[in-house]
């Protein structure tokens, strides 16, 4: 055995998600990562990829890892605190890089603000932005879902939802959509710095409309929710939530647009199963698992950090050694599903762990696939034989996922 894994050829030669060849069908790369063991060094991100879900659920359960981005042997020096900016400020010790405690806490507290009524009501704030975004259509014989209608929808429905005022929506649009980039481990040092400068300006428009809005608190939105809760418990503070609306809005954004291209071509793709998808809410719920699945538009993974030199899954890890967690390796292998060349809009998930899984499941879930849900269902309404114009070529510059330079789409309204 040992003899068979030293002819074996180095892993950089057989996964690369910056490669064309991985832009255009990740599978075959995915499939032979995870062959190559549960716990994999990769040289180019000087990290450990851990390739199989059991262990993945296990670690977002048990957490035995770091999520705290400076815990990161290559991170930037965490400043000391009379230094700190606004970011620094919002970012050190609070949700997203919280000890487990504290997220826990936060966990408890805001779940109220994301209950099936609280999205029901959101529905309801997005609904009209949406079908605003359609009328400004009209019926073109073709044009570029992506451009159109795609990058317009996160940001709108997102800030409508939290309750950011129209006013501040251009300040704030050019500076929040970097956010996951300012703990992203595979980019350069300049990016990530960039992307830091940005969040500091876009936390300043924040605190900017909380002030605003503790002066005028009685508003049915995600803002005042949280200024609620803060008021109620002992421990939220002011930093908290101007982390969570940044996570909303600039990770929220990024997912959901990686999203609505591969909701729309999965669909076109499947034209049968459209009416199933988009019977119900609950049903597209689990279709979206579906093409989330069938898509693989990952390249990386979720991040954890190891908080000390340790024993991990038979490894010896230095402190600081980033440990990526790749749920997507599973995605079409024949253990985990059943033909997994099939797309299936009503294949069962259980667990469903798109959204992760655990005490770190992503708190926004539910809004984004409500979101979608409801901008999907919008453009079959709208277009009942539309169809993809052409097959769209892929994107290789994004840094976290596949995404498509365009979108055309076929209206068929003549």
């Amino acid at each position: 055995m040992a003899e068979a894994a030293e002819n074996l050829p180095p892993v950089a030669d057989i996964f690369n998600p910056h490669s064309p060849e991985y832009v255009d069908n990740p599978v075959p790369q995915c499939l032979a990562l995870a062959e190559r063991g549960p716990l994999v060094w990769y040289e180019p991100w000087q990290a450990w990829i851990m390739t199989h879900m059991d262990d993945i659920m296990k670690c977002w359960k048990e957490e035995p890892l770091s999520s705290d981005f400076y815990d990161w042997e290559f991170a930037p020096q965490r400043p000391p605190e009379d230094q700190w900016s606004n970011f620094e400020r919002a970012m050190i010790g609070h949700s997203l890089l919280a000890d487990q405690a504290h997220h826990r806490l936060v966990r408890r507290v805001t779940a109220p603000a994301f209950s099936r009524n609280v999205v029901d009501n959101i529905q309801a704030k997005i609904e009209p932005e949406v079908r605003k975004l359609f009328d400004d259509l009209g019926e073109p014989e073709t044009f570029d879902y992506i451009e159109e209608i795609a990058n317009h929808i996160p940001f709108i429905s997102i800030t409508r939802m939290v309750g950011i005022p129209e006013k501040y929506w251009p300040q704030i649009k050019k500076v929040i959509l970097t956010f996951t980039e300012t703990w992203n481990p595979t980019i350069s040092d300049e990016q990530r710095e960039a992307a830091r400068q940005d969040s500091n300006r876009a936390i300043d428009i924040i605190r900017e409309v909380i002030a605003e809005r503790r002066l005028d608190p009685g508003q049915d939105d995600f803002l005042s929710t949280l200024l609620r809760i803060e008021a109620e418990n002992k421990g939220f503070e002011e930093g908290d939530i101007i982390t969570l609306i940044l996570a909303l809005i600039g990770a929220g954004a990024d997912t959901t647009l990686v999203a609505q291209q591969w909701t729309v071509y999965s669909l076109l793709r499947h034209k049968e199963q459209i009416d199933t998808a988009l019977a119900s809410p609950e049903a597209f719920s689990n279709a979206f698992c579906e093409i989330n699945r069938w898509g693989v538009s990952s390249k990386m993974g979720f991040a954890r950090y190891a908080p000390r030199d340790m024993e991990f899954m038979g490894q010896t890890l230095r402190k600081g050694v980033m440990v990526l967690m790749m749920p997507h390796l599973k995605d079409y292998n024949p253990d985990y599903y059943d033909n997994p060349e099939t797309f299936d809009v009503t294949r069962t998930f259980d667990p469903d762990v798109m959204f992760g899984y655990g005490p770190r499941y992503c708190i926004g879930a539910a809004l984004a696939k409500r979101q979608l849900f409801l901008t999907v269902s919008e453009l079959y309404r709208r277009f009942p034989n539309i169809e993809l114009a052409e097959e769209p070529e892929r994107d290789p510059g994004d840094h976290n996922a596949i995404v498509f330079k365009r979108l055309l789409l076929r209206t068929n309204c003549a």
